[in-house]
Parts: C-alpha cells; structure tokens; sequence
C-alpha cells in the first residue's frame, strides 16, 4: 500500500490571521487571574512596571527567535525546524532538544488545561440557567470544591471542551486554527472591552474602580522592598523582579514549541520583528485590561485580591451574585470570555505535537491530530480523577509545576542560545532584512547579550523554586 503523503507546508492566509493566532496562543486563562494575582502579591504597579520591561527586553527577543526558526526550517514542525537550521549552519543536531523540551511541554500543559477549561464550559451553564441565585460565599465555595471532587461531573465537561481542540487541529491550519482565531479574537477583544467598561463604571460610587487602579497601577515601592519582613529589601526586590520575569515568560506563550511551529507558517513578506512586538504587546493590553475587568469588581464586593485560580472560580461567582438580576448574565458574559481565551491557547498548545506527528510519520495531519489528541485525552484523565481533599489537585499541580518551572523555562534559554550564538548570522540577517530591519537588528542584539542572563535567571530560580516545593 502506498504510502499517505504528508502534507506541504501550510501558510497563513494573512498577517492578521497570523497575529489573531498568536495572540490567541498567548492570551489565555493566565491572562484573566493568574497576571492580575501576581501582581496583587508582588507589589501592584511595581511588578506591572518589572512586567513591562521583562516583555520588552525578554519576551519579544524569545519570540522573534522562534519565529526566525520556524521561518526559516524547511518544515512545519518546531523539532525538525530546529534540525534543519542547526545543519545549514554548521551545528550539533542535538540542538533540537530545544523543541522537543518545548513541545512535549506544551504537550502535557494541554492535558490539564483542557481539564481547567472544561470547568469554565460548566460554568457559562451554570451563569445562563441562574445556578448560583441565593448562595453565599459558603455556599458558592462548596460548590466549587463538590464539582472538581467529582470526576463523573468534570469528565463529560473536560471531554467536550478537548474534543472540541482536537477537532480544531484536525482542521488544519487554515480551516481550523486560523478560523478560531479570526473568529473568537476579535470577539475576545470586543467582550473583553465592553466588561472592562461595566466594571469600571459599576463600580466607580463604591469605590471600587479606584481602589483597583491604585492597585494596579500606582507603584508601591516601599510595599514591595518589604513584602517579605525577614528579607532585607534587596532579596525582596529580586524576589519581585523574578516573579515579573517568569510571569512575563509565560504569558507571551515562549519555550513551548508553540511560536516555533507557528512561525513555519508565516510568508515571507511578514516582518518578524514588527510581528513578535505585536503579540507581545496586544497580550500585555489584555493583561492589562483584564485587570480592569475583574477589580472594580473585586474591590467593590469588599473581596479577596490575590485569591489565585480560586478567583475565577469562587471570588467572582460571589460577587455576579451580589450584582443582583444582571449578575447572570455579567458572569455567562465573562465565562464566554474565559471560553475564547482557552479554546484558541489549547489548541496552539496541541499544534506542535500533531505538526510533529504529521511529519514524522507520514500522517495526514487530521489524522496525526485525532491520533495525538487521543492520548492527550487519556492523559488529562489522570488531572480529572486526581483530586485530593478539599478540591485540591495534586496531579494536575504536578504536572503544571514541572512543566511550568522546568521545562519551559529549559527550552526558552536553549532557543535564544541557539539563535544568538550558534546559528549562522547570515540566516538570521537575510530573515531579518526588508520592513522592521532595525528594530529587527535592535531586537538581535538583545537575544544574544540581554535575554540569555535574564531567562538564565528564570530557569535557575524556578528550578530551585521547584526542588524546595519537593522538599517541603
């Protein structure tokens, strides 16, 4: 029997199809709580000040690096890309470990985060038939914990929301990927605009709006050098510069294989600089702006800032319900919200591993996603029955910890090593040349004198973070 061919090279329709995917691969659920909960730890407007810097120095040279791979590799898959750039320059193929630390990082984020987002699906559900009407917080806060406990009730939730992923891949890159993203985007932006508004002026009598721009945008100094009482205040500024950079790191969705993949796909009359400052920027406003959203909110119910992942499902549950008759459909309107952002990052997440699949084995690539998609699915099963007491989730937090503070981290500081010291420069200059060739230069030099120290310092931290959580 003849074998199936795999497929040619696919390429965005559009530089808006390409920048609607990439922001979509980085705008996600960390986006609505984990930033603004980062920096309701870390000293406010100080850390967003930190923030706004690591992207700039840090996550724009990453990701204009993997892009500059994925262009130039002569596939459409993040390991043989790096493969084919190490040999045209002259280098070890083992710098392919790159992508593949990368992507089965990607690989395993996706098996929980179709678990996470399944419990936004349920609750859009509950919001639209009235779910929480005449809770407390008690109330509410149990619920939540019954719900996750439960894997009979989170597994037809969790295999809807990865059903749905593994379909979009199937797709393809055009028919799938692109038309989520030039769909689902700009209805992100658009609902996300029009929530940032209600809450700004909902709660501006109480309060509330601005008690959350103090918070999020008014630099604490003096909070952070002393965040921590038995640091001195330089430890503690490092202890925040950190969090900035390794928050900044993943939000902009580098070392995951994700922009390598996504880069093979981009024409060559793109210009890579101008697109990676484009993502990084437009995910930073959403940060931004989800802050907006969710604060006035927060601060106006007399809530929990810094409640982490039990804010999107607990904090502000509580406080649509005090919104009275229109907190139903606040709170169905921010769950579609939470919907797009994950739909679009969990299916870049599963696009490297099926690109991969597809190539190397010769597959079609509906049938490479199908196949991949399975075992994600078996997988997530582990995160959907591994609940301990009390709703916590040991297996999903295990696997978040290792790929999140380990793998990722590994594969963002060998890209940018490899693109600024070990692949040849005449490749790098001739996909840098044509529009945005200064500030593609400009952007070079950071990837090899800036970002190697500054990613070095979030690998070596976040592994130590990692092995003192193992100790403890």
């Amino acid at each position: 029997m003849a074998s199936v061919a795999a497929p040619e090279k696919a390429q965005w329709s559009s530089r808006f199809a390409f920048i609607m995917a990439a922001v979509g691969s980085s705008v996600g659920l960390g986006n609505l709580w984990r930033f603004s909960s980062e920096a309701g730890t870390n000293g406010g407007g100080a850390f967003i000040l930190i923030y706004l810097l690591a992207v700039l120095f840090v996550c724009i040279p990453v990701l204009m690096s993997e892009y500059l791979v994925g262009r130039t590799g002569n596939v459409a898959n993040a390991v043989g890309s790096i493969d084919d750039v190490a040999q045209r320059s002259g280098r070890s193929r083992n710098w392919r470990a790159a992508s593949w630390v990368g992507m089965l990082a990607g690989f395993f984020i996706v098996t929980f985060y179709c678990v996470i987002a399944g419990w936004v699906v349920r609750y859009i559900f509950l919001f639209l038939t009235n779910g929480f009407s005449g809770m407390n917080p008690d109330q509410v806060a149990v619920r939540f914990v019954d719900f996750i406990s439960n894997p009979i009730a989170v597994l037809p939730w969790f295999l809807i929301f990865a059903l749905l992923t593994v379909w979009l891949v199937s797709r393809g890159v055009n028919k799938g990927i692109e038309w989520a993203a030039k769909m689902l985007m700009p209805a992100f932006f658009v609902l996300l605009a029009c929530l940032a508004a209600f809450a700004l002026i909902s709660n501006l009598s109480d309060g509330g709006t601005v008690a959350a721009l103090k918070f999020l945008y008014v630099p604490d100094w003096g909070e952070m050098m002393t965040k921590n009482p038995d640091a001195s205040a330089i430890s503690n500024v490092g202890s925040v510069a950190n969090a900035a950079l390794g928050q900044a790191f993943f939000s902009v969705s580098v070392g995951s294989a994700i922009m390598i993949t996504y880069g093979s796909y981009i024409p060559d009359g793109v210009s890579l600089p101008k697109a990676a400052a484009t993502v990084a920027v437009m995910d930073t406003l959403v940060a931004l702006i989800a802050g907006l959203a969710i604060f006035p909110i927060v601060f106006g119910s007399g809530l929990s800032e810094s409640a982490g992942p039990a804010l999107l499902f607990i904090t502000l549950p509580n406080a649509f319900e005090a919104m009275g008759f229109i907190g139903p459909i606040v709170g169905a309107a921010f769950f579609f919200l939470a919907f797009f952002a994950a739909i679009t990052s969990s299916v870049s997440l599963l696009e490297p591993s099926a690109a991969y699949a597809s190539e190397k084995f010769n597959m079609s690539k509906s049938k490479a996603a199908w196949v991949v998609g399975t075992l994600m699915i078996l997988i997530g099963l582990i995160s959907v029955i591994g609940v301990g007491a009390g709703g916590s989730t040991p297996a999903l937090d295990a696997i978040d910890g290792f790929t999140g503070k380990l793998m990722l981290p590994l594969a963002g500081f060998l890209i940018v090593l490899f693109v600024g010291w070990r692949m040849d420069s005449r490749i790098v200059y001739k996909q840098l040349s044509g529009e945005g060739e200064k500030l593609g230069q400009l952007i070079f030099f950071l990837c090899r004198w800036v970002a190697p120290i500054l990613v070095g310092a979030v690998m070596v931290t976040s592994t130590i973070s990692y092995i003192q959580g193992l100790i403890s």
